[in-house]
């Protein structure tokens, strides 16, 4: 497919994040929804699931193999509805994109502040965690679809150890992610952070795993 059959109007296209729902639309189309059946047509946008869509990154316009990755949708949909600073990839989100589980994953965890049963997109199933965001350790992240937030390798150790099925990873895929994030963590911020959340237990296991695995 031509680029030139692709027409994104530029208050879309320049959008931070190019997960992007009808409403969103609202100023730009008289009638979003039929003007965003048409950009997937078109190739120009992909339908992850009711009522959210995600803009094509202009590399991959005319590509119709191009996928949206997981973990980048998941955090986009939620910075949709909770805007930018109220979602932050967790747990297996987090680990995936700071590269510490090398094989792709149909899970990923966003935190939130609300409670939100999982969303199945076209891509894979979203798992929402309510969290004070501002009580976890977080870094900035760009991922293809949208720049936003994810805890930090020290967050995401005693996240993981904390709840290590969540996500749906087998106890071997855990340790793996453990393994491949402990030598980026800080020894004191890992122990601070498990004093104030009350995850002292976590990061024992996870030592207790990494120590183990090392062995």
């Amino acid at each position: 497919m031509a680029r030139s059959a692709v027409a994104v109007p530029a208050e879309l296209a320049r959008r931070n994040n190019r997960v992007i729902r009808p409403q969103d639309a609202a100023g730009i189309y008289a009638q979003p929804r039929p003007e965003f059946a048409r950009l997937v047509r078109n190739g120009a946008a992909r339908k992850l699931a009711q009522g959210y869509y995600a803009l094509v990154p202009d590399r991959h316009l005319g590509s119709p193999a191009w996928r949206p990755d997981l973990h980048s949708l998941a955090l986009g949909i939620a910075q949709c509805d909770y805007g930018e600073g109220g979602a932050a990839l967790m747990g297996v989100g987090a680990a995936r994109v700071l590269g510490a589980i090398p094989r792709a994953v149909a899970v990923t965890v966003v935190a939130i502040p609300k409670q939100r049963p999982p969303l199945d997109t076209d891509y894979g199933r979203i798992l929402f965690v309510r969290r004070t965001l501002d009580t976890l350790d977080l870094e900035r992240a760009d991922t293809e679809l949208t720049q936003g937030w994810i805890t930090t390798p020290e967050q995401t150790v005693l996240d993981l150890a904390a709840r290590p099925t969540l996500g749906g990873l087998s106890q071997g895929a855990v340790t793996e992610a453990l393994r491949a994030l402990w030598p980026r963590t800080d020894t004191e911020l890992l122990e601070e952070l498990g004093r104030g959340q009350r995850k002292a237990a976590a990061l024992r296991r996870a030592r207790a795993l990494v120590d183990a695995e090392g062995g």
